[in-house]
């Protein structure tokens, strides 16, 4: 019987552990070059005893971008960037993906250069606002992408996971949950088109699949994971027909043999349980625990065999040494939500560790 703590073989890594720290958004990439910083290699270098790190969303072209200060893997500048993390964090014996995220019809025109506006598979605005500089603001009303700005945006991320391992990543995370352009593909109501690109389930999973194949040809598909949240809401999703929608996904995906899915869980676990028998590759869980963050019951999952390895996202922010404090039982420190977007150190790489 598997547990979190013995290590796992993938992408041709020994991971250390079960253990995944999953990606949070931090916006700390500070400057107009959307670039990571010496404090964010210091940020997941302190995190490094994680099986496998997924970082904060990274945009894979300039009009990715969502929100205020989040880094891109889009230039040259941002390449060298990166490779002061990912070195760092080889320098504590971790293993690091970067999730590539373009954020779709969620973000505003504000927080792209001029003459760039929000795009996503339809013209409809979701409901909300998003932080800017300037303060919250609607969500406008995104421009429906053309044929060919879907094959150039499919591009821009084979392009952003070749810069990934010029970076010194051990591979890519493909954003597919959350409200995000992927899942607003996913999800007919932000998708209504009646083109190859959407209407039936086989239309509105194309560009799922499509990103994948291009970026698994890129890199390797053993260097690419895919995430994915069926059925949630957040950022004004709504979904139906999940079973038929997300297990012809995985049918579609699975011979592309990619490294592993990442669910991000609603209450329906005997989706999750579908989707992990189907699922040929590792299979990664953020287990639903609302509105508690997930903590050390779900380590379980794994003996039990619904997951190969179990994802934190709160409880690694504020724990750096999440691992040890897990197999110790506790105690967690308690992270500090006025710190989770922006800021300095503080709230960010402050958090002690148990020694």
């Amino acid at each position: 019987m598997a547990t979190a703590f013995d290590s796992f073989e993938l992408s041709g890594k020994r991971l250390a552990n079960r253990i995944v720290m999953a990606p949070m958004t931090r916006s700390r990439a500070y400057g107009p070059g959307a670039g990571a910083t010496e404090l964010m290699a210091t940020y997941y270098a302190q995190r490094a005893s994680a099986g496998l790190i997924v970082t904060e969303g990274t945009q894979p072209s300039v009009v990715g971008q969502g929100y205020p200060d989040t880094p891109g893997l889009h230039s040259a500048e941002q390449v060298a960037a990166w490779r002061k993390v990912t070195d760092a964090v080889h320098a504590e014996g971790g293993v690091i993906f970067a999730q590539l995220m373009h954020a779709g019809r969620i973000g505003h025109p504000d927080l792209l250069p001029e003459g760039l506006h929000p795009v996503g598979p339809s013209a409809v605005a979701a409901q909300g606002q998003v932080y800017t500089h300037a303060g919250p603001q609607d969500f406008p009303t995104p421009k429906e992408m053309t044929e060919a700005e879907i094959t150039q945006t499919i591009d821009d991320f084979a392009a952003a996971a070749r810069n990934a391992i010029d970076a010194g990543f051990d591979g890519v995370e493909l954003h597919g949950a959350n409200g995000y352009l992927i899942q607003q593909f996913l999800a007919p109501n932000a998708n209504r088109r009646t083109d190859a690109w959407g209407g039936s389930v086989d239309g509105r999973i194309r560009f799922a699949v499509e990103v994948a194949a291009a970026v698994a040809e890129a890199i390797g598909g053993q260097k690419v994971g895919l995430r994915i949240s069926p059925g949630n809401p957040f950022n004004d999703i709504a979904e139906d027909d999940l079973e038929e929608t997300y297990g012809t996904l995985v049918s579609r995906l699975a011979p592309l043999g990619l490294a592993y899915l990442h669910v991000v869980e609603n209450a329906d676990r005997d989706l999750t349980r579908r989707l992990r028998k189907d699922w040929p590759g590792a299979f990664i869980l953020n287990p639903f625990t609302h509105p508690a963050p997930t903590g050390r019951e779900a380590l379980d999952l794994v003996e039990d065999g619904t997951a190969d390895m179990i994802a934190f996202g709160a409880l690694f922010l504020a724990n750096p040494d999440l691992p040890a404090r897990l197999a110790a039982g506790g105690p967690y420190n308690t992270p500090d939500p006025a710190a989770f977007f922006g800021g300095d150190h503080r709230g960010y790489t402050d958090y002690p560790t148990l020694t």
